[in-house]
């Protein structure tokens, strides 16, 4: 058996993703897309491509009876639903099976017993999976609830039954929590997953999650290829991913492996599929729930087993049995993922939208390996060497208000950790996004923080490391003399080009006129310096002796550095090397100067002429507006709701005003006492970031 057309239920990168695979196994592709879609990467790649509807998911890519007809109109005789959207939708499986039509993924009895998780509990139990100290029922009301957790012991967790990706969860240290839990765990389920079932089960404090990957053919085959190390999350949401996981020995492996296996088997399970665990410090693990799709973190694997799983997924699905057996897996080197998103980690990781004016991902290297690896396809200190980029956006496209704000995977691979997380260091610093916000310098900080290079992980380390949340300005570089280097030389190479233009050829060496001395002003934020602007000086000299040498002067010391580069006006990465160190830096202009971005900092980095640098010493303080008088939208979106009227009295913590942004309603709230002097905004506005909503009367 064999598919002749898939079509893929998905969009974005994951659509993109299997669509390669696809065209490498000679298979036709097919794409739906939404009216948002219409001519992004995806439904180009494919082959054949059908509208299934308005933007909102709701009405496209959710809609079972539209991409069914799509699959009909389309020849297609195999569904690969990706990961989201329906791939974990057991109806939308049926309803392909009656028409025909294959679903490449695991039968729809599979699905349902692991997409309920008291379900999957008892089922997990039954195969002597270790699960945690709980109940296996839906909690009738909150003092079940609190008469629960009280017998399990503090702290609990709260969950929905029917809930993923961190909603409808809550923890609780004491009984008024496990009310106040119930209660926003049930309406967040209700709202989400239209099922309000809560269970309870003893919270693992500082624990990693790790995640195995098991395969399942239709002949009886179940293996497991090894695990993945999730710990790093927000609010439940995956970061950075890595496999192996630094925690994991082989007898930890295996003992995990073979609980993966046996529930898999338990639950019938067919085509590809995740068991994630918890593990406390003492190695103690405990099931968590199965993921019975392909897992957004699937690289990984792929990158250190040689294994397509997509392939795998299509191969199983036209009947194919494993052609190898558990003994035949390897892990072979280490692998890391960050996931790119458009949002903001200065404003509490708010999702940004907007059109990608520049779009320009770190080379990567494709061709040795399979589609799924990320193969060296190049000299072992190539800048592609080890890299994969997972991408379904291009430059001039538009991250849209209707859907996830992932931008991209960015997969790096080497022979051990190390060399995978030099390599993920650097293509973050060689990634350029303009337009819109992204989390890049956030990834980078993460990557190169002392206890996430030690592999001390939990999922705790984001609340932990960073208490009082991200500011890039307040990152240290590695080496902070660079970054005044760097913005030195650029500086003047412009003033050379410059100078260079319109010169009368027998009017000398144009550049004998170029200053060779500056001043780089850094930051001017609260940060503090060398004056009331919050700006350090830092004098930088071009000595005449010694061409493509530059002399700073940083921290009371004079150090000299040779600078290699083949840098020029206009590109927006600084890649080369400082005293034969390599550095990648992301350049934007700013008048006189720069916006640089590098290692998890970035700052503005203004170079003068020595002239300029004295007469600015002299020049007063421009001081910002006041704008604490107003409620500005932290995001773009749309305004649903505003809650008062002018001339009203408002108490701190009130409810002001509601915005919309990537299908989650944001609830804007009075900083203090006041009253309302001015609605600017009426509901149904489309917000910019930054907009005033109301305004309140001065105190």
């Amino acid at each position: 058996m064999s598919f002749e057309r898939i079509l893929i239920a998905n969009r974005g990168e994951i659509a993109c993703r299997i669509a390669r695979t696809a065209r490498r196994m000679g298979i036709s592709t097919a794409a739906i897309y939404s009216e948002a879609d219409e001519g992004t990467p995806h439904v180009r790649m494919a082959d054949r491509a059908v509208c299934v509807g308005p933007p909102p998911s709701a009405e496209s890519y959710l809609d079972i009876e539209a991409v069914l007809e799509a699959a009909r109109s389309t020849g297609a005789d195999a569904v690969h639903p990706g990961f989201g959207f329906l791939s974990e939708n057991a109806e939308f499986v049926e309803a392909l099976s009656g028409a025909g039509i294959t679903f490449i993924g695991p039968p729809p009895a599979a699905i349902r017993a692991m997409g309920d998780k008291i379900e999957s509990r008892r089922l997990a139990s039954a195969a002597g999976v270790n699960t945690i100290p709980g109940v296996d029922r839906a909690l009738a009301d909150v003092d079940e609830a609190v008469a629960v957790a009280r017998e399990i012991g503090y702290p609990v967790m709260l969950k929905a039954s029917a809930g993923g990706g961190g909603k409808g969860m809550r923890i609780a240290a004491g009984e008024d929590e496990v009310r106040e839990g119930f209660r926003g765990a049930t309406n967040e389920a209700l709202a989400s997953f239209g099922d309000g079932r809560i269970f309870v089960e003893r919270y693992v404090e500082r624990p990693r999650h790790i995640e195995v990957q098991v395969l399942g053919d239709g002949h009886g085959a179940v293996l497991h290829l090894g695990e993945r190390e999730c710990s790093v999350q927000r609010r439940h949401q995956k970061v950075l991913e890595e496999a192996p996981s630094p925690f994991v020995d082989e007898g930890l492996r295996a003992r995990m492996g073979v609980q993966a296996v046996a529930l898999a088997r338990a639950a019938g399970y067919v085509s590809a599929g995740t068991v994630e665990f918890i593990v406390d410090p003492e190695r103690r693990f405990y099931f968590l729930e199965m993921n019975t799709r392909l897992q957004v973190e699937h690289p990984v694997t792929e990158a250190v087993t040689g294994l397509d799983l997509v392939e795998w997924m299509i191969r199983i699905a036209a009947g194919e049995a494993l052609p190898f057996t558990q003994d035949d897996v390897r892990m072979d080197g280490w692998a890391m993922e960050a996931r790119v998103y458009a949002e903001d980690p200065e404003r509490d990781f708010l999702p940004a939208t907007g059109r990608l004016l520049r779009y320009r991902p770190p080379r990567a290297a494709r061709g040795s390996a399979p589609e799924g690896a990320a193969a060296p396809g190049a000299a072992a200190d190539h800048p592609a060497a080890g890299v994969r980029v997972d991408d379904g956006v291009e430059e001039g496209g538009e991250v849209a208000v209707w859907y996830d704000p992932m931008i991209a995977k960015l997969v790096t691979a080497g022979r051990d950790r190390d060399e995978a997380l030099d390599r993920l260091e650097m293509a973050l610093d060689r990634y350029t996004v303009r337009g819109v916000t992204t989390n890049l310098p956030f990834l980078a900080a993460l990557a190169r923080h002392p206890a996430f290079r030690a592999g001390e992980l939990s999922t705790a380390f984001i609340d932990e490391h960073f208490p009082a949340g991200f500011a890039a300005a307040r990152v240290a570089p590695p080496e902070p003399a660079h970054l005044v280097v760097v913005a030195a030389w650029m500086r003047r190479e412009i003033d050379r080009l410059n100078a260079a233009v319109g010169a009368d050829p027998g009017a000398g060496d144009p550049f004998d006129g170029v200053d060779r001395e500056y001043v780089v002003l850094v930051g001017g934020g609260p940060a503090g310096g060398d004056d009331d602007r919050g700006e350090r000086a830092h004098p930088v000299s071009f000595p005449r002796d010694a061409n493509g040498a530059v002399e700073v002067e940083h921290e009371s010391a004079r150090v000299r550095y040779r600078v290699e580069t083949d840098w020029r006006p206009g590109l927006d990465c600084f890649e080369g090397t400082l005293n034969g160190t390599p550095i990648a830096v992301q350049v934007e202009r700013r008048g006189h100067g720069f916006r640089l971005a590098h290692a998890g900092h970035a700052d503005l980095y203004q170079v003068l002429s020595l002239r300029a640098a004295a007469l600015r010493a002299v020049m007063p303080v421009k001081r910002p507006p006041d704008l604490s008088r107003f409620l500005l939208s932290p995001m773009p979106g749309l305004l649903v709701r505003v809650s008062v009227g002018p001339g009203d009295e408002v108490t701190a913590g009130q409810e002001v005003a509601v915005v919309e942004a990537m299908k989650m309603e944001n609830l804007l709230r009075a900083e203090q006492d006041g009253t309302v002097a001015a609605v600017l905004a009426e509901p149904g506005a489309s917000l910019a970031v930054d907009q005033p909503i109301v305004e309140f009367e001065a105190p």
